[in-house]
């Protein structure tokens, strides 16, 4: 649903859009300050300590930026006991810019191990997703909502009264298996659904089992003979779903890669159930 994002990439901006942009964010200051120094009581407090937690934000921030070349003595790379006469004038350094560098490193290598096969997909109406179904006697009420996606259902399921179902799940429409490709295998297989781990549309499509593009379901890999480094059976694993089910009549989805401890730490809530994920 980004129809801004979608229009700007079509048609562009306005030609004085960056213009107005800055004069705007020149003003910004003035008003900020006529702002500050008309206002009064608790308002005037809270707005006063947030103003205060940016300016020691920035000041951080330019110091920072000034010290980014500074070399200081590393007093870690120093090692312990006697040291060889020709490194006692020696001193440990560090250089304050390849120690950020290394952060952001770190930062880069932690937003891979999350990285899935499609990281945008496309939004989906809730008129697409659903298709009204009149009920009564005079076909008056119109609460009633049909699943017009391909959903899972898990084995216990159990369909409430006829009178008290809001949302119903054709038939036609459910699937138990998917074919899922392991990436580093390049091989496919037909894997159980063990269940839906997220619906990237809404909450609420997660709940209700909806398999749409870039859904992340639950599969079963216990066939497959995957153990960890511990030695023990891996017996669920993530995966994404990157075709159309509707469209298709099949689940086709990628092994999520995920290390052990993070994926663990991911769905700590299933732990509570009889098998063990890594």
């Amino acid at each position: 649903n980004e129809y801004i994002e979608e229009h700007i990439k079509r048609h562009g901006r306005r030609l004085d859009y960056y213009e107005r942009k800055r004069k705007k964010e020149a003003r910004a200051v003035h008003k900020s300050s006529a702002v500050a120094q008309k206002m009064f009581g608790l308002k005037a407090k809270i707005l006063h300590a947030k103003r205060h937690k940016e300016k020691v934000q920035l000041k951080k921030t330019l110091k920072a930026h000034d010290e980014r070349n500074v070399k200081q003595a590393d007093s870690s790379a120093v090692p312990d006991g006697a040291l060889p006469t020709y490194l006692l004038d020696r001193e440990g350094q560090k250089d304050a810019k390849a120690l950020s560098s290394a952060l952001k490193q770190k930062r880069k290598d932690k937003a891979a191990k999350y990285a899935v096969p499609l990281p945008k997909v496309r939004g989906i109406a809730e008129d697409e997703m659903f298709k009204v179904v009149k009920t009564g006697k005079n076909k008056s009420k119109s609460w009633k909502r049909m699943v017009t996606k391909a959903t899972f259902v898990g084995e216990s399921f159990t369909r409430k009264p006829v009178k008290m179902e809001r949302f119903i799940r054709p038939m036609a429409l459910r699937y138990k298996k998917a074919n899922v490709t392991h990436p580093d295998l390049k091989a496919t297989f037909q894997l159980q659904i063990l269940g839906v781990k997220k619906n990237p549309q809404s909450p609420m499509y997660t709940q209700l089992g909806v398999l749409t593009k870039g859904t992340v379901i639950e599969v079963n890999v216990s066939e497959l003979g995957m153990v960890t480094t511990g030695g023990k059976v891996v017996f669920g694993k993530y995966a994404q779903v990157t075709n159309n089910p509707e469209n298709d009549g099949c689940i086709n989805a990628v092994l999520r890669k995920f290390s052990t401890h993070l994926l663990l730490r991911e769905v700590s809530y299933f732990a509570k159930q009889s098998y063990e994920l890594f």
